[in-house]
């Protein structure tokens, strides 16, 4: 089992790269309410890939992968969900900072964030499937099926965690420029754009 961890850990490590839902959440997160807000709604985006992963290893979320109703349920509430995003940041583009006012100083409490973070990875319908096609792929002949699912989650947390914690730093660094108000209301127009594309290719995702 450990001589499969480090090969799953680039795989998941390349997963979490790619843009999508969680990128555009982390990105969003760290210049709306700042690096601590940021990390609540990693550490929720991280227990979804534990949920995740838990369901797959008692073999719950197989439900998904095999029925098309429950997959398209899970497909229109995270379009549901990105296009309502977008809107509310389409609308702040009425403001001079647009979405992006971080000189006033708010911050967003612990469990908003939190369950931002979390709502994103729950109605990922990649993660789902990853979670249920992929990761039982690295676990080795002889070794507990549930467990290797479940330990491998964990380690695709940990490894999703330590990337989207290095954007988050990355972003904090930026602050200066981000100061200007024509950046933030930009970075607001993009952010929505960005957040409606996910939107539309989520919608034209189809079942494995």
């Amino acid at each position: 089992m450990l001589a499969n961890i480090p090969a799953f850990a680039l795989t998941a490590l390349i997963l979490a790269m790619v843009p999508g839902q969680g990128v555009a959440m982390v990105l969003r997160q760290s210049l709306i309410g700042g690096r601590s807000a940021a990390f609540y709604s990693v550490f929720g985006n991280s227990c979804g890939l534990i949920i995740w992963g838990s369901l797959s290893a008692v073999g719950l979320s197989a439900v998904f992968a095999k029925s098309l109703f429950a997959f398209n349920l899970l497909k229109w509430a995270g379009v549901a969900f990105l296009t309502s995003l977008a809107l509310q940041t389409l609308w702040q583009l009425r403001k001079e900072f647009g979405k992006f006012d971080v000189s006033s100083g708010a911050k967003s409490d612990f469990f908003p964030a939190f369950r931002l973070g979390l709502i994103t990875n729950l109605t990922n319908v990649k993660a789902a499937v990853f979670a249920v096609a992929f990761i039982p792929q690295f676990v080795p002949a002889g070794f507990s099926l549930g467990w290797g699912i479940f330990l491998l989650a964990c380690v695709q947390a940990s490894v999703s965690t330590s990337w989207y914690s290095s954007l988050i730093f990355a972003v904090d660094k930026s602050a200066a420029f981000l100061a200007r108000p024509v950046v933030r209301r930009s970075l607001t127009a993009i952010s929505a754009i960005g957040i409606i594309v996910l939107a539309i290719g989520l919608a034209f995702t189809s079942p494995r």
